[in-house]
């Protein structure tokens, strides 16, 4: 049974930093697809960044390109947003996503609140 559990979200001022956590279990972590999703109030949910089984190949919402890195260590079985430079439309629940199958069926996380504001 998939498990995520993410972390590290919070309140931040604008140009601030925050690195969030997802703690995999229950699947073979190193054979999944793993992304961040967010979803701010009112609006739907959005690819945030994506990463491949061996980390070797990212991909990033526009919105984001140069201010977030994703990265995985499979040794952990966790997953990784390091945020910096975040603006206050950043602001939304991040998810922590993972996929056996690109196209295939998704297993969420519960979510971590990030909130930037001053």
């Amino acid at each position: 049974q998939v498990q995520l559990v993410e972390s590290g979200g919070g309140l931040v001022q604008p140009g601030g930093s925050l690195r969030l956590s997802c703690a995999a279990s229950g699947f073979a972590f190193s054979r999944y697809y793993m992304s961040w999703y967010r979803q701010a109030p009112g609006k739907e949910r959005e690819l945030v960044a994506f990463i491949s089984v061996t980390g070797g190949s990212t991909n990033y919402a526009d919105s984001v390109k140069g201010r977030f890195t994703i990265y995985r260590d499979n040794a952990k079985n966790t997953l990784y947003l390091q945020m910096n430079s975040l603006e206050p439309e950043d602001t939304a629940v991040y998810y922590c996503a993972a996929t056996y199958r690109l196209g295939g069926d998704i297993s969420w996380g519960q979510g971590t609140q990030v909130t930037v504001s001053s």
